[in-house]
């Protein structure tokens, strides 16, 4: 009795060991179908031998984990992601993608039962390059794939031609910055040719390639622009408005969760527009929005990284203003009905109200004259006490909006100004004055001057005199002889 007993619970032992075994499913149980090539189309996993599509078990889905799914499929990076929604439902497995990383089998996150659902993912991954260890999904250390395996590009072989196209497979922008990597953990082998790429080339690995001549290599790093994927709108200017992002090809504002206001130092970078100046989030009837998935967003990250690829309704959207949300203020001079000079300040219009400050440099004063914008333009009329000296103008706009103070500053205007007819005529006076003066002193120099030579004759005969005097009479006589000389 007590053998039938134990062999029951062995056998129920292995049956369960064989379930869990059926469970199971190594990181090699998923895979991507219907792309171009492996690393791109349908995502689908294979559990209790059942190859079925994955769908997120919540809203939750985001490009960092499909980053991560990336990296397991010993893909590239994450070049883009989005639900498709399908008419009809099917049996799907559901992920917890709160629980996804690079380093976890599938079977850590998915759902033990599959689910009927009429969306699923779909994800396209770098075939054969991708940035390792940098702070956002298009920066980092660059790596390119090849025989089936990750090299590390060195700094000699790797020029902005090739960010260009590098950039450009990855689906971020324009390259910002190429230079050496500093980061640890290197194993990849290191790339042995070099790259000539005439910047049209769709992916990095159609550039001509060659063997290297180094013989030593540092590892690059790559920091490319974010896509195109953002803008504000309704607020007068490209840099102040209502947060919107394009993704999946649609453009929705963005949820006012907290989350996002992590990322606003970012979005003001991206869209060239300074740093953040102000954010508000603003209540409006329930609309569809992309949703940033709050608890997974870090400061300094890309918004669109830790946005949900599933749009969600909300009441909500968030008001951004960004430090160079101004024109730069336009500034001209013509000449008045008075000859003086009429100094034009102006500014594209934008937002009501405002005021203008004109700078006036000279060499040694600088001088400030304010008057407010009528129909976003401002008159100042040049100061006569200028005339006939090198001076400098510069227009400065001021306008209170968003509950911040702004300011914008137009280009230098630099003039020689020429003296007005008026001064002309009054210094031609003066001169003439001044020669008939110096002229009138020359004649009387010229009059007097015949006389001076009898003059000293006397002088001189009166000094001889005084010393006959002198020695005849003494000094008691010198007051006749002056008076004879008289």
């Amino acid at each position: 009795m007590n053998l039938i007993l134990t062999g029951f619970i062995l056998l129920c032992i292995s049956g369960l060991q064989a379930e869990e075994k059926n469970n199971s499913s190594e990181p090699g149980d998923i895979r991507l179908i219907g792309g171009a090539n492996h690393c791109a189309g349908g995502l689908e996993m294979k559990l209790h031998n059942d190859w079925k599509p994955v769908d997120d078990l919540s809203f939750d889905w985001n490009l960092r984990t499909s980053a991560a799914l990336c990296r397991q499929l010993d893909c590239g990076s994450a070049v883009s992601a989005k639900i498709n929604n399908g008419l009809s439902t099917k049996l799907v497995w559901k992920i917890d993608t709160s629980n996804v990383r690079s380093d976890s089998a599938p079977t850590e996150y998915v759902s033990v039962k599959p689910h009927y659902s009429s969306s699923s993912v779909e994800i396209i991954c770098s075939e054969s390059v991708r940035l390792v260890n940098g702070t956002t999904l298009c920066s980092g250390r660059v790596e390119v794939r090849a025989d089936q395996s990750w090299s590390t590009v060195c700094e000699g072989d790797f020029d902005w031609q090739h960010a260009e196209v590098f950039c450009r497979e990855l689906g971020c922008g324009a390259p910002l910055k190429l230079q050496r990597a500093l980061y640890e953990n290197i194993q990849a082998p290191e790339w042995s040719k070099e790259f000539r790429c005439r910047e049209n080339e769709s992916t990095l690995l159609d550039c001509d390639s060659y063997e290297s001549a180094r013989n030593t290599c540092s590892p690059v790093g790559l920091t490319c622009s974010e896509p195109d994927n953002v803008r504000l709108v309704g607020g007068g200017s490209r840099c102040a408005g209502t947060l919107e992002m394009k993704l999946q090809g649609d453009w929705k504002p963005v949820d006012g969760a907290e989350g996002v206001l992590k990322a606003l130092p970012l979005v003001c970078s991206q869209l060239k527009c300074g740093s953040v100046v102000s954010s508000k989030v603003k209540h409006s009837v329930p609309k569809s929005v992309w949703g940033v998935i709050s608890s997974r967003a870090q400061s300094g990250s890309a918004l669109r990284e830790y946005m949900s690829l599933r749009p969600w309704w909300s009441p909500t959207n968030l008001e951004v203003a960004c430090s160079d949300l101004l024109y730069q203020p336009m500034i001209s001079i013509s000449p008045s009905i008075d000859c003086n000079h009429n100094i034009s300040c102006s500014i594209k219009p934008q937002y009501p109200g405002g005021f203008f400050q004109l700078i006036v440099f000279t060499s040694s004063t600088t001088h400030t004259y304010t008057k407010k914008a009528v129909g976003h333009t401002a008159h100042f009329l040049f100061p006569p006490g200028y005339h006939g000296r090198q001076v400098n103008y510069s227009c400065v706009y001021h306008i209170y909006v968003f509950s911040h103070n702004f300011s914008s500053q137009s280009q230098l205007l630099s003039l020689s100004i020429p003296a007005s007819p008026v001064v002309i005529f009054t210094r031609l006076g003066l001169l003439l004055t001044l020669a008939l003066f110096l002229s009138a002193i020359y004649f009387h120099r010229k009059a007097t001057r015949g006389q001076k030579p009898g003059g000293k004759g006397k002088i001189k005969l009166a000094c001889c005199s005084l010393d006959a005097a002198r020695a005849e009479d003494g000094l008691s006589d010198m007051a006749g002889v002056q008076e004879t000389h008289f």
